[in-house]
């Protein structure tokens, strides 16, 4: 028999192998005739093509090198090096102050509830409940009014043509209420969607909000709104449209309709972001947003 070249003679025995690391008590298995030069010649291992230890020498206590990785095994991948953050600038610290002051805004108004209450104006609403401070849905019939004339006397054509606060003076018990909100869930105001009815009898379904145990006055978000002439409700969500009306060169920018207004920009130049003044913006950007 030749292996590797050499020639064993014929007349030697049979060379019983153990496998590595077996008990030696246990089955042995019968190799090849293997005692020319090529036995001092230690046996290479060569991954087969059947199932995984077959064609494989297995690592024992004499053997702790481990076979290198075949085609199929996964090769670990190292882990990307990591970038030097990049240095803060101005817009990134007014991009912050802007997330950070709506987030606050958020917190203020969200609430552990994720139901409306039950309040004494619940009937027949078909409000949706957005899960606010101590929100009850409320539908009711109130006149529209421009609020600073309910307080002050003061009461210009059109209540105000789109520059007074609205509110609705209900019907029920004389209450003047602020219709702060409408529908859509940004921050527009419901002032556009009402404007239509000032002076006029509406009925209107939407939520109370405000915890009655801590604010002193609550204020009501418009969902849905109707003539009293009229059969079917409108949705309050006339802002966004009418912004794009009156800005049509910006309603097409990327971004919020507040990040583009010129209104927003030009009280935001003149007193920060947060109203109180350029040097106070200033402090506070340096503080909180180094």
């Amino acid at each position: 028999m030749s292996v590797h070249g050499a020639v064993a003679p014929p007349s030697a025995p049979p060379v019983r192998l153990s496998p590595a690391g077996r008990d030696p008590s246990g089955p042995e298995l019968t190799g090849p005739d293997l005692t020319g030069p090529a036995a001092a010649r230690p046996a290479r291992a060569h991954p087969g093509p059947g199932r995984q230890g077959e064609g494989q020498a297995r690592p024992g206590p004499e053997s702790p090198r481990q076979a290198r990785p075949g085609a199929g095994d996964p090769i670990p991948s190292r882990p990307a090096p990591k970038r030097p953050a990049a240095p803060r600038t101005a817009s990134r610290r007014r991009r912050g102050l802007g997330a950070a002051m709506a987030a606050l805004t958020a917190a203020g108004l969200a609430s552990s509830p994720a139901w409306a209450q039950e309040g004494p104006f619940a009937a027949g609403s078909q409000a949706e409940s957005w899960g606010l401070a101590g929100e009850e849905k409320a539908r009711f019939s109130a006149r529209v009014v421009d609020v600073l004339c309910e307080l002050t006397g003061d009461c210009p054509q059109d209540c105000g043509a789109g520059r007074r606060q609205l509110g609705l003076l209900r019907e029920a018990d004389g209450a003047l209420v602020l219709a702060a909100k409408n529908g859509q869930p940004l921050f527009t105001g419901a002032g556009l969607d009402l404007l239509a009815w000032c002076g006029q009898m509406v009925e209107v379904d939407g939520l109370m909000v405000g915890d009655p145990q801590t604010a002193p006055a609550r204020v009501f978000q418009v969902q849905l709104i109707r003539g009293a002439e009229t059969d079917g409700f409108v949705k309050a969500d006339r802002w966004t449209q009418a912004w794009g009306e009156r800005y049509p060169d910006l309603a097409d920018l990327p971004g919020p309709w507040f990040r583009k207004d010129p209104r927003v920009m030009a009280l935001v130049e003149r007193d920060g972001w947060l109203g109180l003044g350029l040097e106070t913006d200033a402090r506070f950007l340096e503080e909180w947003f180094p």
